[in-house]
Order: structure tokens, then C-alpha cells, then sequence
């Protein structure tokens, strides 16, 4: 098996679309020796920061001199950037050799059970196995969808379990009110575990509580109050944390701060356990962080920001750091959203602050097409545009804004990697 024949063996996975559960994974993992239960895993859940707090944690981690895997979807440029060790991709003769060799477990697998396992259950178990080979120190574990049923979920115990912000996404899956979205996300917590919480509603943090007691898991609570923004500009941000001082980070955005106080609080629970960080460690790693397509600039005059919002939170921290840190400014929104998300509530979000809108069709075969979305925009702005494709839409937006205007691409991951590529990066 080559490389192309191993994406097209993982991707035709897609056709059995996403079925949750945790028997099928469990099975392929058996045929595969188990080599999860050989890692130590920090486990991150959560609705919207999971990538930034997995990002944080990580860098973080690397600097203490350990040698991290990392395991992260979706991708915006590479299928590879998904799986990586210290920040380095999985290489393409590593994932033709091993999803060989899954693809064989698979098909003894399906002797005994008629299941096949989806995209992301061959995925997990490859990434899993290259991790194992590799001796890995840790595996910062993000979630896929919920919790309790994804398949990463098929470890037995982690070092430390990380829940991040609780929203409304995948309602569809998880449920239709908070406590219920927070149930499933809170399934990834272990027995005797530990467990470090962004703060939530009320409702929502009483979910956990509840887990914890019932799991004798040990819950950390981070403390938003001890956390001050002392300094912002376009290229980085100082913050204090409990006892820290002058912190900085390159990720912009108040929500990115926070995202850092957990990856904080998390360490901090790793050291407790005998791991050796330092603060030095923590300083050098929140800095050096970089997480692409996050309210991420990646032009100036004008500036061009893409962000991979793609929920009412998502969009609603997206115009706030809008506000924050280009008031007044005329903004051109170039927008695809895909059909399944709440996107009128997201277009809501950013409405107030759009001068016009592009309108574009994520490539996925969930998008709303830019025509629709076009057709909606239009009774809330005079100002917008069927972009088309995605190139075409981003030289309208650099030939219709002033130097002094500001364009910003959202709604969708899937798309947002085409941006990137266009402004030569990759």
C-alpha cells in the first residue's frame, strides 16, 4: 500500500458516515495488541478551544523536554497534521505502512463482526499505533464529537482529563440543552481520574460535579478571576494567572487567554504527579504555541484574518475580538457555513459589524451552497456577494476593501486551509 492508496482506503471509510460507539474501535484496537493502554494520555473535550488548549498543553510539554503526541482533527492543509510528535507530521510512508496493516486487522475484524469501523475509528487506531512505535512520553488525545461514544474515548484511564467550553454544537448527536451536551462530554472522565474544568454555567458545572463524585475523579476548577489582561496588539498578549506573572501568548483573542489558563491549570496537575515542568517551561511554551486558522492574521493592509468559527459560540468570540481589536473598522466577511450547523444564529453574530459579504460553499458535501446563504444575508445587509469558488471570492474582497478596511474569513474549517494556501501559506 502507497501513500494515495491509504488515504483512499481511509477515506472511503466516509461512506459509513459517523456512527457512535466505542465496540467497534475496541475490537480493531484487540486485533491491533492494544496499544493504547501503553500511553499516557491527556485527554481534552469540550465544544469550541480544544485544538488551542490541546496546542498549549502540548508546547508546553515539549519544552519540559518530553516527547509529546499530538492528535487533532480536522486538518487545514495536510491529512498529516492531524497526527504529529513534537510538532512534526506523521511522514506518508508511516501512514501508508500502518494503515496497511490496520487495513488487515479491519479485515479480520470483520470476519467475526458485520461493522465496519468509520473514518475516524481507523484514524484513532492509527494514530494510536504510530504513537506506540514511537515511545511517546505523552498523547494530548483531542476529542472528535462528544465524548462518552468517541472513539478516543477507548482509553482506559488518562493522566489528566481537560474539559473546555460547553455550547450548543452537534445537537443533533448530543442533545438538545446544555446539561445534556455536557453529560456526554463529561464521559471521558475515568475512575480516580483528574479532571481540569473551564468554568461553565451552573447547570452545566453541577454535570460534572456529579461525574466526579460518582467517578472519585478530582476536579479542578480554573479560577477566571485571578486572570488579567495586561496587554494586547496584533502580535501577541501579556496576562497575569494566580501566582504568574507577565505571561504571553501569541494566539490573539480574550478566549485565547483563557484556553491558556487551562493548559496552565492542566501541567500544573502533571507536575503535582511528579512530572517535571517548570515555569520557565510554561512561559517558553505559551509563547512559542501557534494554532493555525484561529483568529489568525495572515495579511496586513489590508488585514485579512481567517478564524475557523463554526458555532454560535465560535462567532459570537469572532465579533467580540473583532470589536477588541479593529473598532470602528469596515469589515468584508467572506462566509461558507456547512447546512447541519445553527448558521443563522452564527450570521447573527457577525451581522452588526459587516460592511458586505462573500458568500462561498465549503467543500463538504454537508455545505450550504453559497447561493443559499447569499439568498439568507440578503435581508439583513444591502451589501452581498455569491463568491463562487474560494479563490474568486478572496480577490473580490482584496479588490472591493480599502487598505484601511478589514477582511475576514469564517464559518467553516473546511475551507479555511484554501485561504491560507492562497496567501503562500502552508
Amino acid at each position: 500500500m502507497d501513500y494515495n492508496e491509504a488515504m483512499d482506503y481511509i477515506h472511503g471509510m466516509l461512506k459509513f458516515g459517523n456512527k457512535p460507539g466505542l465496540d467497534r474501535i475496541r475490537m480493531l484496537l484487540e486485533y491491533m495488541g492494544n496499544p493504547h493502554r501503553n500511553l499516557k494520555i491527556i485527554h481534552v473535550g469540550g465544544t469550541n478551544g480544544k485544538g488551542s488548549v490541546v496546542s498549549f498543553i502540548s508546547t508546553i510539554l515539549m519544552e519540559a523536554g518530553y516527547k509529546v503526541g499530538i492528535y487533532t482533527s480536522p486538518s487545514i492543509h495536510r491529512f498529516s497534521e492531524r497526527i504529529r510528535i513534537n510538532d512534526t507530521e506523521i511522514s506518508e510512508l508511516e501512514i501508508a505502512r500502518i494503515t496497511a496493516d490496520v487495513k488487515q486487522n479491519v479485515e479480520l475484524m470483520m470476519n467475526c463482526i458485520a461493522a465496519n469501523p468509520t473514518e475516524f475509528e481507523i484514524v484513532t487506531a492509527l494514530a494510536f499505533q504510530y504513537f506506540h512505535e514511537k515511545n511517546c512520553d505523552f498523547v494530548v488525545l483531542e476529542v472528535g464529537l462528544g465524548g462518552r461514544l468517541d472513539a478516543t474515548n477507548i482509553i482506559d484511564t488518562a493522566e489528566v482529563s481537560v474539559i473546555t467550553t460547553i455550547n450548543y454544537d452537534h445537537m443533533e448527536v448530543l442533545g438538545d440543552t446544555l446539561p445534556k451536551i455536557a453529560f456526554e462530554k463529561a464521559g471521558i472522565i475515568k475512575e480516580n481520574n483528574d479532571v481540569v474544568l473551564y468554568p461553565q454555567e451552573p447547570d452545566v458545572e453541577r454535570v460534572f460535579e456529579t461525574v466526579c463524585r460518582e467517578k472519585i475523579a478530582k476536579l479542578h476548577k480554573v479560577d477566571f478571576s485571578t486572570l488579567k489582561n495586561n496587554f494586547y496588539d496584533i502580535i501577541k498578549q501579556e496576562f497575569d494567572f494566580e501566582g504568574y506573572k507577565s505571561l504571553k501568548v501569541s494566539l490573539l483573542g480574550e478566549h485565547q487567554i483563557k484556553n491558556a489558563a487551562v493548559a496552565i491549570k492542566t501541567v500544573e496537575v502533571l507536575h503535582s504527579k511528579g512530572y517535571q515542568i517548570t515555569e520557565n517551561d510554561i512561559r517558553r511554551g505559551l509563547i512559542k504555541t501557534k494554532w493555525a486558522g484561529r483568529f489568525e492574521i495572515i495579511n496586513e493592509c489590508p488585514f485579512f484574518i481567517i478564524d475557523g468559527a463554526h458555532n454560535i459560540e465560535g462567532a459570537k468570540t469572532l465579533a467580540n475580538n473583532l470589536r477588541k481589536f479593529f473598532p470602528g473598522r469596515k469589515i468584508t466577511f467572506i462566509t461558507g457555513v456547512l447546512a447541519d450547523k445553527d448558521y443563522k444564529s452564527m450570521m447573527e453574530a457577525v451581522i452588526p459589524l459587516a460592511e458586505r459579504f462573500i458568500t462561498v460553499t465549503p467543500n463538504s458535501p454537508r455545505a450550504l451552497s453559497s447561493k443559499d446563504l447569499e439568498m439568507y444575508l440578503k435581508s439583513y445587509c444591502n451589501n452581498v456577494a455569491d463568491g463562487g469558488e474560494i479563490r474568486e471570492a478572496i480577490k473580490l474582497s482584496l479588490k472591493w476593501a480599502s487598505k484601511d478596511e478589514i477582511i475576514c474569513a469564517f464559518g467553516s474549517l473546511y475551507y479555511i486551509g484554501q485561504v491560507r494556501e492562497y496567501f503562500g501559506l502552508i
